[in-house]
């Protein structure tokens, strides 16, 4: 089987076998895809003439989605007098960067459902970190004044995703590198993956991100989220808010944390996004507090 240079980002020197990649995301793809109504919703929601109402309508075709937004805006988290029973009064209340996180994280848990794969990976616990390191991304790029913070909160929110399409797709495979992983002291993740599985979690992330048609940053992400001073500079800024939120939450011992290669955030990625080790103090402080709103949006797979 041939060798390829991967292509997300021209001029690295990745190489992995392009085959075994796109075999898996293309069979993820029966098990999860983003279903034409999260699509049209994320148009909507980019449209600066978007509205409510045409919200509300997309969402009518989709009973469940309906359902799900109803039980956030309902939840003990938002306190609100007497039930909401209106799909467009809810989406009055949540806003619509709310209800475009909910759809997407709806389609996205699909992929988290398994539960406990094997002594070493629970899938819930791989959610619940996504879920904190979407939260401390969003901090982070707010002390930058990043200006994209429901951006930054989905890039965080998928940064692992590779990671279920190998649980997903080559479940055995995974479940081997996991296994090698807890075996052999000093062996990541992805080094693991790649000895099971032939191509890591961030490979398959990038590819899932592409046939998904994603923003290209979050592709980025995905790729990247483990080495973003590998990407161009006007490429990096997502990637590296993600780095430092992923090795924080981990430090904080927040879901999964095994796919973390490093407590230590290097000075030259907070120096790119121009932050310091205080900003990662305080956004540290700040994680348990400001996690319980996505908590009570996104809540577990199921």
């Amino acid at each position: 089987m041939s060798q390829v240079t991967t292509n997300v980002i021209p001029g690295t020197q990745e190489v992995v076998d392009e085959k075994i990649v796109q075999a898996a995301v293309l069979e993820i793809s029966h098990i999860a895809t983003l279903p034409e109504i999260t699509l049209k919703i994320i148009r909507l929601v980019e449209d600066p003439n978007g509205t409510a109402q045409e919200l509300n309508k997309g969402i009518s075709h989709d009973p469940a989605l309906g359902a799900r937004i109803l039980k956030v805006v309902n939840s003990a988290f938002y306190g609100l007098p007497g039930q909401i029973g209106s799909i467009n009064r809810a989406i009055v209340l949540l806003g619509l960067n709310a209800v475009k996180n909910i759809a997407i994280a709806a389609s996205l848990a699909k992929l988290f459902r398994g539960g406990q794969l094997c002594p070493g990976f629970n899938a819930r616990d791989l959610w619940s970190h996504c879920v904190a390191v979407a939260t401390g991304t969003q901090l982070l790029a707010r002390y930058i004044d990043l200006g994209l913070p429901d951006e930054a909160f989905l890039a965080g929110l998928i940064h692992d995703i590779g990671i279920m399409v190998e649980a997903q797709a080559r479940r055995p495979k995974f479940v081997e590198a996991i296994e090698r992983m807890e075996s052999t002291p000093g062996l990541s993740l992805r080094q693991a993956e790649t000895l099971a599985l032939g191509a890591n979690h961030e490979q398959f992330g990038g590819a899932l991100c592409r046939m998904w048609k994603f923003p290209a940053a979050f592709a980025y992400v995905t790729a990247y989220h483990h080495r973003p001073m590998e990407l161009a500079p006007e490429h990096r800024t997502l990637a590296a808010l993600v780095h430092i939120a992923d090795i924080a939450a981990s430090n904080a011992r927040l879901g999964y944390v095994r796919t973390v290669e490093s407590g230590q955030i290097s000075p030259e990625v907070l120096e790119a996004v121009n932050l310091t080790p205080q900003h990662v103090e305080n956004m540290t402080n700040q994680l348990p507090e400001a996690l319980q709103e996505p908590m009570a949006m996104l809540g577990e797979p199921v």
